[in-house]
């Protein structure tokens, strides 16, 4: 194990020890009031910046007030009049163990994340990244779910707003993958959840994970006995986490064998690569006794739990998607925004010849032109 292993795991552990010392202030829980500032490690700063830092603070879970966490990254040089505009920076997948969150251990991917948040920040905007809740601070971490996260999002701008005098309250957000999803759910509920204290402006979001709720709630063990691979079994023993986390009542496990289980269980624990090695070769029908659809109800709670709104958005959104992505499949995509187009919803839509990750960085030269719109 090496020294920088070493000093973070303490840091986690010490990080973690103070938030849950904090947890019984409750009085004090006011979405986006901040916990602990302090140093984000250096070796995770976004190329470029002046100052980067680590924000504790209150958001709302599933069961009421909950804390998250997440990382600030300051430009270099005068803020404009008004402050830095805010990029609110929706991550993809990372993990679920609380050594994997982002302002813990970085980007899972540094050398396509770290260019594409320097670009931002080359033009002349302040990078906000959430967390999301129970990663990297008390609790479970409830993956894709949509309201969760956009609380996090939101709740996370107005603790840096509040915290650094520098950033203006103007705002978007700008998600990937996962982050897309939270990027959309953020974007219909941004006005609502952050109030007169922001002013949001509009979305961007490559990779949406669109109507993945209709595949999952088919999982059970009549699922062919064939493998997903190392992406998609990891997505989908994270979404059967989350569930579980986020609706106990519903007793995900009764519906597992011992197996699934224990991998539930494991997931709380590992990052994504180190996950996907366990569970990439599994065949996902394995891991049931009985189909999720024995669940009453099942689809409409999975709707509700991570599907991606098609009304009621109220500032301009940017969807990218990559024609050759494996993980969001494009027609799903498609259906989406067609779906959003029909509802007279304000979308911008491109299609890019690239991958799940390659669509990040070729949308720039469509999507740095679009933000810098939602400002003028």
């Amino acid at each position: 194990m090496t020294r920088a292993v070493v000093v973070r795991s303490i840091l986690l552990v010490a990080l973690l020890l103070s938030a849950a010392s904090m947890c019984p202030a409750i009085a004090d829980a006011a979405p986006g009031s901040v916990v602990d500032n302090e140093p984000l490690p250096r070796e995770i700063w976004v190329p470029g910046s002046a100052d980067a830092r680590r924000l504790t603070y209150w958001t709302t879970g599933p069961d009421g007030p909950a804390l998250s966490s997440g990382a600030v990254y300051l430009p270099a040089g005068q803020p404009p009049p008004g402050g830095w505009p805010v990029v609110a920076w929706a991550h993809g997948t990372l993990g679920l163990g609380d050594q994997c969150a982002y302002s813990i251990h970085g980007p899972l991917l540094p050398e396509r994340d770290y260019p594409y948040l320097q670009t931002w920040m080359s033009k002349g905007y302040a990078v906000v990244a959430s967390d999301y809740v129970g990663h990297g601070t008390p609790g479970p971490t409830e993956y894709l779910n949509g309201i969760v996260e956009a609380h996090s999002v939101v709740d996370m701008v107005k603790a840096s707003t509040s915290e650094f005098p520098a950033l203006s309250k103007k705002w978007v957000v700008i998600g990937q993958s996962q982050g897309a999803g939270a990027a959309m759910t953020t974007a219909r509920y941004a006005t609502e959840f952050g109030g007169s204290d922001l002013d949001y402006r509009g979305a961007v979001a490559t990779g949406v994970p669109s109507y993945i709720e209709d595949l999952v709630s088919k999982l059970g063990p009549s699922v062919p006995p064939i493998t997903l691979g190392h992406s998609l079994n990891t997505y989908l023993v994270y979404i059967l986490n989350g569930l579980r986390a986020t609706y106990p009542a519903l007793d995900i496990d009764s519906l597992l064998t011992p197996q699934g289980v224990a991998l539930l269980n494991q997931a709380d624990t590992l990052c994504y690569d180190e996950f996907g090695d366990v569970v990439g070769g599994l065949a996902i029908g394995s891991l049931f006794t009985r189909p999720l659809s024995a669940i009453p109800g099942i689809d409409q709670i999975l709707r509700g739990y991570m599907g991606i709104p098609e009304t009621g958005y109220d500032r301009p959104f940017f969807i990218g998607q990559g024609l050759f992505d494996t993980d969001v499949p494009p027609p799903t995509t498609m259906a989406l925004a067609a779906r959003l187009a029909a509802n007279n919803e304000p979308i911008t839509f491109r299609a890019y010849p690239t991958t799940h990750s390659g669509t990040m960085n070729q949308s720039l030269p469509d999507t740095v032109p679009f933000v810098a719109g939602l400002f003028g």
